[in-house]
């Protein structure tokens, strides 16, 4: 029996190459190997407040980009998170035997309240609410990046604590991360990591940015003061983000970088990456815009997902009812 994999996205900003490189490339790769689930964590991103009409279009733009990346909805579940009731019930379920201590620790949540003038309990309370997407389905791998480590590692503590608790209940979780791409930077400041909500528009290619604006963003990318690429000498943060992107979508080998690179103009090297870019969307783009075409394909895709899934949350769920002595009909 094959373990099972989840991951998800925020359907909020615009999904960039980094999002592609560091996770929904790697999750097409993986998916064969796993029962594989794949959210729109739409309970995530209410966290803090989201125009409504934009958030319902943003949740099947999601949806139809994980489907043109590569995810096979025959074999992985696209599901979205609030389709599914038993995410909330679960969160809540484990908020009561998660320590406030340990969610005090939590960096994204002291970065991301330390940047807005009010905070809503909803962002102080979101690594439980992965807690929960995670371990309602007793998934045993979970690829995501290292900005969501932190937070994978509360899930194995709130699990241990609950399984100490009341009884075995939960699988521990491990990660998985892609050696190449897993951590694309912005291309305005190579030092942060590309973000779908920094504001600007040299900072991310989004996936469906058009070729031309695509060519621009990257033209405009962040590099320093030396002439050209020198693998000899320390290769600075811009430079080394570009490089990074072009062989996290070529594939290619360290010793194939140097000798395809060594010596290259920085402006020469930029139009490489931008050309390898606009190539590797084109098809993601085209197959985005045929589904998009047919949107009830996409509401079966999301409905069989959900039909899919919800027998196991509701089982995981009723188990924890039972070891917590709630009443179960």
């Amino acid at each position: 029996m094959k373990s099972r994999v989840l991951s998800g996205v925020q359907p909020s900003g615009n999904l960039h190459i980094g999002n592609y490189l560091g996770a929904l490339a790697n999750w097409v790769r993986i998916q064969h190997d796993y029962e594989s689930i794949f959210c729109i964590v739409d309970l995530h991103a209410i966290t803090v407040y989201q125009d409504p009409a934009e958030l319902r279009a943003k949740i099947r733009e999601v949806a139809a980009l994980f489907i043109a990346a590569g995810i096979d909805p025959k074999h992985s579940r696209v599901v979205v998170q609030s389709d599914v009731p038993a995410h909330a019930e679960l969160a809540w379920m484990l908020t009561c035997v998660t320590p406030m201590g340990w969610l005090e620790r939590m960096t994204q949540f002291k970065a991301k309240s330390a940047a807005q003038e009010s905070v809503g309990s909803g962002l102080f309370q979101y690594p439980v609410l992965m807690a929960a997407d995670i371990l309602l389905y007793q998934a045993a791998i979970v690829p995501v990046g290292e900005d969501q480590s932190q937070h994978l590692e509360l899930t194995r503590d709130i699990a241990q604590r609950f399984n100490s608790l009341y009884g075995q209940t939960f699988v521990m979780p491990e990660t998985k991360l892609p050696s190449v791409g897993a951590r694309v930077m912005g291309l305005d400041d190579p030092t942060a990591k590309m973000s779908k909500s920094a504001a600007g528009s040299g900072h991310a290619v989004a996936l469906l940015d058009p070729p031309e604006r695509i060519r621009k963003t990257i033209m405009r990318a962040t590099t320093d003061s030396n002439p050209c690429v020198d693998f000899d000498a320390a290769i600075r943060p811009g430079v080394a983000n570009l490089l990074s992107i072009w062989q996290a979508f070529s594939e290619e080998t360290d010793d194939q970088m140097r000798a395809e690179f060594s010596g290259l103009r920085y402006g020469d090297l930029k139009k490489r990456v931008a050309e390898m870019v606009v190539a590797k969307l084109e098809p993601i783009q085209q197959r985005y815009h045929e589904i998009t075409e047919d949107p009830a394909y996409l509401d079966g895709v999301l409905r069989a997902g959900a039909e899919a899934v919800t027998p196991i949350a509701d089982s995981t769920v009723k188990l924890v009812k039972q070891r917590m002595g709630l009443y179960t009909a």
